[in-house]
């Protein structure tokens, strides 16, 4: 579990306990003890939520939020003491400059060590209490009093339990508990019929029956496993401590329900007889029990003091209120686990499409290739997955950076150079006066992020709404926002908003889309022109995130396309160049 997942689990748990403890709290009489007791399922809803696949929680592309795993953004900086350096070629230089961020590897991992320490402790405690239980179970023989017996029977008559279910005595337990999912156990003290008149064993009977028709036994189980998975989070314990007090107060209603208004003293005396006496009390008890802590047990005689029978208007309003809160919970739950997962995602769904596996050609990274046939508006896509997955565009993104600069008149057709500042790069290449050409071909950074400070941040991000670029998120800061930071696109979108800026669907002035497609020409072979353009993340000095995106042009057709690749360490924008390369090959379009 990572720092981010911990944090985002934390805020989900929370919020629904907060919510469903304020509702409790200001609908209390609005709320019949059933519902009031209904309305933990929610929150056990929104504790699952956050466990699901994370394809289920894709919501699409109309949200927001962005995050990088193992990073920080807005504490990132550039650092130009570390070039990566290689050539694809003698028609391209794939330079790229590291990123610095804060890396939370070593502490995610130091928290998952945590996490998992805690769960084998709550296991360890769970497997102690459910030793006790399989204690109790082998101490167990069954009533033999016929009375009690009759009683048993007349009781699941009355709730209408046809199952068979087992009617045991232990000397092991001091107050009657229930348990067992495929075999039911209801266990009684040894000699109760000595010390309780007929009625209270009737009363213990139905109470007993009724956790069992209303399936507690199976929801304990459910609670501990929760519990176990969220054990850091404080407001889970007191929000099961009160689910369980309000349990056992919705049995004792149901019970008081079938018994009739004159046995409510003498069923909230026969509780109290139990105080003080069960074996298995505690957070962990794994079975349906009688009595409960004196501060709970308190709430639970004032509430059978105060017992009125349901009526409908009380009921039709505990179902309202309980589906106004699911609604308002699970929706706000989907958001935020939505979050980590959907949003850097998006939704794609075309029928012209060809899925391939072209694993081969990709061996030792996690990469996906997009090609799009502009001639059968077709596509061909490995990797369904990871085609639809944001991330940095890093210097892919140059290509739109001149094109704004050129629109904004902040370069022009006949004047793009730029002098250098006579500062010292890591190489060369860089450390001279740049055009658009030579700083396209070199990837020279400095030249490109002097274009968006001259433009300047809100007229790029009216550019980017306009044209659709990714997630459209300028955030970061206005020297690296592209650079493994805030900004973020699908190869799948970097495929369309190629496509669209070849055939101009912007709008943009022709002469300044010819001069970009100039500079993106790489080569000319049989009449064949490839245009492309590389980008390479390097974070602390890893190349983690490589590229190669542009188009080739035949007599007849253009087949637009991108490649990414990620690893730890060798994912270039000019391995990614060399993979298209040999694909393109194989399918004998270049």
């Amino acid at each position: 579990m990572s720092v981010l997942h911990l944090v985002e689990n934390m805020v989900i748990s929370s919020f629904a306990v907060i919510v469903i403890m304020l509702i409790r709290k200001i609908f209390n009489n609005q709320l019949s003890s059933k519902w009031q007791y209904n309305l933990w399922f929610i929150l056990l809803t929104a504790l699952t939520i956050p466990l699901l696949p994370t394809y289920l929680l894709n919501l699409g592309t109309k949200l927001t939020w962005n995050k990088n795993q193992n990073s920080i953004p807005a504490s990132s900086n550039i650092s130009t003491a570390n070039l990566v350096t290689d050539g694809g070629g003698n028609w391209m230089q794939d330079l790229s400059i590291s990123v610095n961020r804060f890396d939370l590897t070593l502490f995610n991992q130091f928290i998952t060590i945590i996490w998992i320490t805690g769960m084998l402790v709550m296991i360890v405690l769970t497997i102690h209490a459910w030793m006790k239980l399989q204690r109790i179970k082998k101490s167990t023989y069954i009533v033999e009093n016929e009375e009690i017996q009759r009683v048993f029977k007349q009781c699941k008559q009355i709730l209408r339990i046809s199952r068979k279910l087992v009617l045991v005595n232990s000397p092991l337990i001091k107050s009657p508990l229930t348990f067992g999912i495929f075999k039911t156990y209801i266990v009684l003290p040894c000699d109760a019929e000595t010390w309780l008149s007929k009625d209270d064993l009737k009363y213990i009977l139905l109470h007993e029956l009724s956790h069992y028709k209303n399936k507690d036994i199976a929801t304990n189980y459910l609670v501990v496993l929760f519990q176990i998975l969220y054990w850091y989070n404080p407001l889970i314990w007191i929000a099961f401590r009160e689910m369980r007090l309000d349990r056992e107060i919705a049995c004792d209603s149901a019970v008081l329900k079938v018994l009739g208004q004159n046995h409510y003293a003498a069923y909230g005396n026969t509780i109290i007889k139990f105080a003080n006496k069960s074996l298995l009390q505690g957070k962990f008890a794994i079975a349906s029990q009688l009595t409960s802590s004196k501060q709970q047990l308190k709430k639970r005689i004032k509430s059978i003091a105060t017992f009125t029978t349901e009526s409908k208007l009380l009921k039709l309003k505990s179902i309202v209120i309980f589906i106004l809160l699911t609604g308002m919970v699970v929706s706000q739950v989907l958001v935020v686990s939505a979050m980590p997962y959907g949003v850097d995602r998006i939704n794609f769904d075309n029928k012209q499409t060809v899925y391939e596996d072209l694993s081969t050609f990709f061996n030792g990274y996690d990469g996906s290739f997009v090609l799009y046939d502009l001639q059968k508006a077709r596509y061909l896509i490995y990797n369904k997955d990871k085609s639809v997955l944001r991330v940095s565009p890093n210097s892919t993104y140059k290509v739109y950076s001149a094109l704004f600069a050129l629109e904004s008149g902040v370069i022009t057709p006949q004047h793009t150079s730029m002098e250098w500042d006579e500062k010292t790069y890591p190489h060369d290449l860089w450390n001279q006066n740049q055009n658009l050409f030579t700083a396209m071909g070199n990837s020279v950074t400095w030249y490109f992020q002097e274009l968006d400070k001259k433009i300047g941040k809100e007229r790029i991000q009216a550019n980017f709404e306009k044209i659709k670029y990714g997630n459209q998120n300028v955030s970061g800061r206005i020297e690296d926002y592209w650079l493994e930071s805030s900004l973020k696109i699908s190869p799948i979108e970097q495929v369309q908003t190629l496509k669209d800026f070849y055939t101009n669907q912007f709008g943009f002035n022709e002469n300044n889309v010819a001069l970009i497609k100039d500079a993106l020409k790489l080569e000319t072979k049989d009449h064949v022109t490839l245009y492309g353009k590389t980008g390479t993340g390097t974070i602390n000095d890893k190349n983690v995130n490589g590229w190669f995106i542009g188009y080739v042009e035949t007599k007849r057709n253009t087949f637009f396309f991108a490649t990414n690749i990620e690893n730890n360490h060798n994912a270039k924008g000019s391995v990614a160049a060399d993979i298209t390369k040999s694909i393109l090959e194989q399918k004998g379009i270049y």
